[in-house]
C-alpha cells in the first residue's frame, strides 16, 4: 500500500520542480503581458454583451411596433382626404 503515498510524493516533487523552473516564470510573464493588453482594450464582458443583444432585440421589436401604428394613422388620414 506505499504505492499511492509514493506516486502522492513523486507529484508533489514535480510540482515544486514545475513551480521554480524558468517555464513557470515564462508563463506568468506571458499571463501578465496578456492581461495588461486586454485591459488597455475597450471590452465587455458576456454578460454586458447579453444585456445590450435584449436591449436591442426589445428597440427593434418597438421600432416595428411604432412603424406598424405610423403605417395605419398613414392609411387612415388617406381614407379621410379621400372621404373628404
Amino acid at each position: 500500500m506505499a504505492t499511492p503515498r509514493l506516486l502522492d510524493e513523486i507529484g508533489s516533487r514535480l510540482a515544486e520542480l514545475a513551480a521554480n523552473s524558468p517555464a513557470k516564470d515564462v508563463e506568468k510573464n506571458v499571463k501578465a503581458l496578456l492581461a495588461s493588453g486586454f485591459s488597455r482594450l475597450d471590452l465587455v464582458t458576456r454578460e454586458e454583451f447579453e444585456v445590450q443583444g435584449a436591449l436591442l432585440a426589445r428597440a427593434e421589436e418597438r421600432l416595428a411596433e411604432l412603424e406598424r401604428r405610423v403605417a395605419e394613422l398613414e392609411s387612415a388620414g388617406r381614407s379621410a382626404d379621400d372621404a373628404g
